[in-house]
């Protein structure tokens, strides 16, 4: 699984910890978490680029593009591209057993792969998937002050996952990339929902848990927002997403887009 460095204080709590949070709960709108694994180096991509631009103003899915880096060798190294993200799309392949790795991939809810420009079976992922040992089933609640972001994540279900862990995930809105070489030359891409970097807040075990995280770890110099993401992991195997929330400092629509 992506590994990251560990973000200061977890706090154990009862359930009744989420009573008192006055933000919305994640899940409550039985959303999906949609992973997209794509390169600026893969030809086949743009479409599943596309496509997540339209889904990011879908109110019902979460979506989230991690650029890869295998494909750099053939002519165009990805400007956006990390290692984690590959690392962290072979994790699933080895999870699911099956270890289909290519581009552009869509992982759902953390449990099943589609090709990523394929809206239909995207879609149908999505509610296919939903509930799935326990997959975008629980809750987080977020409250914050001008020091940090308490975050309140809710106890396990009888039949889901009850060990995990909760991830921050810091994102650029959109991107905007003049690609020079390799499959793509000439093309101009936005890519939307970019993770630029995954790091671990504290573990989970199945019992309601209470986060706190610093404001100013929330922000990066390249992101505009940041997801929250409790999933759930098994003898160090990557498992399905239990529930996931994203905060952007400005609007979703209509966004300008920075260029690289």
């Amino acid at each position: 699984m992506v590994q990251g460095r560990s973000i200061r204080r977890v706090v154990m709590a009862g359930a009744a910890i989420l009573a008192g949070c006055t933000t919305a709960l994640a899940g409550e709108h039985n959303r999906a978490f949609i992973e997209l694994f794509t390169s600026q180096g893969c030809s086949s991509c743009p479409p599943a680029d596309a496509l997540m631009s339209e889904f990011q103003h879908d109110p019902d899915l979460i979506t989230m593009s991690l650029p890869v880096d295998y494909w750099d060798y053939i002519g165009w190294k990805d400007t956006l591209a990390q290692p984690d993200f590959s690392k962290r799309q072979k994790a699933y392949a080895m999870a699911r057993g099956d270890n289909h790795v290519y581009t552009p991939q869509v992982v759902v809810n953390g449990v099943t792969h589609v090709v990523g420009s394929d809206r239909g079976e995207i879609l149908a992922a999505a509610r296919s998937s939903f509930g799935e040992k326990g997959a975008m089933m629980l809750q987080l609640a977020l409250q914050s002050d001008s020091d940090k972001l308490t975050v309140d994540a809710g106890e396990a279900l009888f039949d889901s996952a009850k060990w995990g862990a909760l991830w921050l995930m810091h994102i650029a809105r959109a991107r905007t990339v003049a690609i020079g070489r390799g499959e793509n030359t000439g093309k101009t891409i936005t890519y939307t929902n970019v993770v630029r970097d995954i790091r671990k807040i504290g573990d989970w075990n199945g019992h309601a848990t209470r986060y706190e995280i610093p404001a100013a770890d929330l922000k990066t110099s390249d992101s505009d927002g940041y997801a929250l993401v409790l999933q759930a992991s098994s003898g160090g195997r990557i498992g399905p997403v239990l529930a996931a929330v994203t905060k952007f400092s400005w609007p979703a629509r209509n966004d300008p887009a920075p260029k690289e």
